[in-house]
């Protein structure tokens, strides 16, 4: 009897058993292809990210060379605006225009224009400009000439 209670009971717990087996299966099939389609959604999104990315590192790359072809611009722009006005100062009664540079705010202004001169000129003109200011004006002109020189080797 004991027999039969044992067999009967083993016979009630291995169908559950089998049972429950089989709806773990299910739902960890169910699982493993919801995770596969979230990876391939992920992969998906990763690849529109680098391609927004790459298009996003271009564009950067262009703006920086049109940035760079801008301010290679200004400075023609800027050095043409110092050798005209080199031109206009050179003209000038070298008096007159020595007392223009020394009422100049920016000495760095002054001293372009006075390298854009020729030689000869800018020295009568710096023989009526202010002391302090031609004193500032050389130091300027010093360093333009010492970085052009570094440019040229």
């Amino acid at each position: 009897m004991r027999f039969l209670i044992a067999v009967l009971t083993l016979s009630l717990l291995v169908p559950g058993a089998l049972g429950q087996e089989k709806v773990e299966k299910k739902e960890t099939k169910k699982e493993i292809e919801r995770l596969l389609a979230l990876k391939k959604e992920v992969e998906s999104l990763i690849k529109k990210n680098q391609e927004i990315l790459k298009k996003i590192e271009e564009e950067r790359e262009k703006l920086k060379q049109e940035r760079k072809a801008f301010q290679e611009e200004i400075e023609r722009a800027r050095s043409e605006r110092y050798k005209k006005l080199a031109k206009i100062f050179s003209k000038m009664d070298p008096e007159m225009a020595g007392q223009k540079i020394s009422e100049m705010s920016d000495p760095k202004e002054a001293a372009l224009i006075i390298y854009n001169m020729k030689s000869r000129i800018a020295g009568e003109i710096m023989n009526y400009v202010d002391p302090k200011m031609v004193d500032k004006i050389v130091k300027i002109l010093t360093s333009l000439k010492s970085s052009s020189s570094d440019g040229k080797s």
